[in-house]
C-alpha cells in the first residue's frame, strides 16, 4: 500500500508521533526498542519503524480487528515492526512508549496502560503521550502522581486540538497496581466466580446483559454452546457450570476477554469450556454446534453484530439456534429473517431477547 493511500493519524496520534520524533532526535544514541499504542492503524509505530530502521518497534493491540486492519495497511511492512495483540503489553525493556490516548476513553484503562508503560520502560527512558483535549488536566494529573517531571508540549496552530506530555522514568515504580477485579454472581442455585479487567465487557460487574441471556437459556443435555463475543466469560461459565455434558466454546476478538475467560474458567474449575482469541469467526467443527448466544456490542452500525450473526450461522447445525440479546432489536428484527427462520422477539427488563433458526 502506498503510504498516500493510508488512512491519516487521528489528531492525538500525530501530535504523539510528532513529540516522539523529537525525543528520538535528542537521544544519543538512538531508541532501540520502541512500544506504540493507537487508537487508528498504528500509523506512529508505521511511522517510527521507517524514521529507525535499526529499532525493533512493537505495535500493541487489545483487539483482533484493529490489529488485523493496521497489519493489513503495514503493506509492504518496514523491517522490525511487529504487532502484538495481548492482553498486557509485551514484555520490555523499552527505550520510547508511545501512547496516543482519547479524551472519552475509559480512565481505568488509560491509567492500566499508562502504569504498564513505565514499568516496561528501561531507567532513562521516555513516555510520550498525547490526548485529543487541549485543555486537559486529567491525563496530567495520573502522570504527575508517578512522582516523574511532566513536560508539556502543545500542539501548534491558533486552535489545538491535542496536548502532549513526555515523561523520563528516573526510578523503578514504588507501586504497581493490580486492576482486574473478581466478581461473584450466581446462576440458579450455584455461586460462580469471574474475573474482569479494565477494557473487558463488563468491568467490575455482571453485565445486565448476560443476566437475562442466562436466565432466558436452557441447554439440553450433551449441547454444544458457541459463546460469541464471550466478553468476561460470565455467560459460558453459568452455562458449562450447569451440566459437564455440556460443551461450551467461548471467542472474542479481545485478548484481555479471552484471559478472563480463561481465568474465570479455571477459577470454577471447569473441564468443559474453550476459550479462543478470534476475529473472523472461526469455530472447530463448524455446522456442527446446537446453540449460539450472543450479545454483541451497539456501535459500529451493526457490522459487528453482522459479523456475529454470520458466525453464528456458519457455526450452527441446520435447526440450530441462535439467541442474541440487544437493547436496540429492530436491525435484528428487520435483518435475520432473509438468513433465518423462525425469528422470535421477547422483551425482558428493558432488553430484547431474539431468537432464530437456522434453517435445514
Amino acid at each position: 500500500m502506498r503510504a498516500a493511500d493510508r488512512l491519516p493519524s487521528r489528531p492525538a496520534e500525530a501530535h504523539a508521533l510528532d513529540v516522539a520524533r523529537a525525543v528520538v532526535a535528542s537521544c544519543d544514541p538512538p531508541p532501540r526498542r520502541i512500544v506504540c499504542t493507537t487508537a487508528g492503524r498504528a500509523q506512529a509505530a508505521h511511522a517510527l519503524a521507517g524514521d529507525l530502521p535499526t529499532a525493533h518497534v512493537t505495535a500493541w493491540f487489545l483487539d483482533r480487528h484493529p490489529c488485523d486492519a493496521a497489519v493489513a495497511s503495514w503493506s509492504p511492512a518496514p523491517p522490525h515492526l511487529t504487532a502484538a495483540c495481548t492482553p498486557d503489553m509485551p514484555a520490555g525493556p523499552y527505550d520510547l512508549a508511545v501512547v496516543p490516548l482519547a479524551k472519552d476513553g475509559e480512565a481505568e484503562l488509560t491509567r492500566d496502560i499508562l502504569q504498564q508503560a513505565l514499568v516496561h520502560l528501561t531507567v532513562g527512558g521516555r513516555l510520550v503521550t498525547a490526548i485529543d483535549n487541549p485543555r486537559d488536566r486529567w491525563l496530567r494529573e495520573q502522570l504527575a502522581a508517578t512522582g516523574e517531571t511532566v513536560r508539556v508540549r502543545e500542539a501548534a496552530g491558533p486552535k489545538p486540538r491535542t496536548i502532549a506530555y513526555v515523561v523520563e522514568k528516573t526510578r523503578e515504580p514504588s507501586r504497581v497496581r493490580d486492576f482486574s477485579c473478581e466478581i461473584v454472581f450466581r446462576d440458579r442455585d450455584r455461586l460462580l466466580h469471574a474475573v474482569t479487567r479494565p477494557g473487558v465487557f463488563a468491568h467490575r460487574r455482571i453485565d445486565p446483559g448476560a443476566r437475562r441471556l442466562l436466565d432466558a437459556v436452557d441447554v439440553a443435555p450433551g449441547a454444544a454452546v458457541l459463546d460469541i463475543g464471550c466478553g468476561s466469560g460470565c455467560v459460558s461459565i453459568g452455562i458449562a457450570a450447569r451440566d459437564p455434558s455440556v460443551r461450551v466454546h467461548a471467542i472474542d476478538s479481545a485478548a484481555r476477554a479471552v484471559e478472563c475467560t480463561r481465568r474465570g474458567v479455571e477459577r470454577n474449575a471447569l473441564a468443559n469450556v474453550t476459550v479462543a482469541l478470534e476475529a473472523e469467526g472461526r469455530v472447530p467443527t463448524p455446522g456442527a454446534w446446537d446453540l449460539a448466544l450472543a450479545n454483541p456490542p451497539y456501535y459500529s452500525d451493526f457490522r459487528l453484530a453482522e459479523i456475529f450473526c454470520e458466525t453464528a450461522r456458519l457455526a450452527l447445525a441446520p435447526g440450530g439456534t441462535l439467541i442474541v440479546v440487544t437493547k436496540q432489536p429492530t436491525w435484528f428484527v428487520e435483518q435475520l429473517p432473509r438468513m433465518w427462520s423462525h425469528v422470535a422477539r421477547e422483551e425482558v427488563k428493558g432488553y430484547h431477547l431474539i431468537e432464530a433458526v437456522r434453517p435445514g
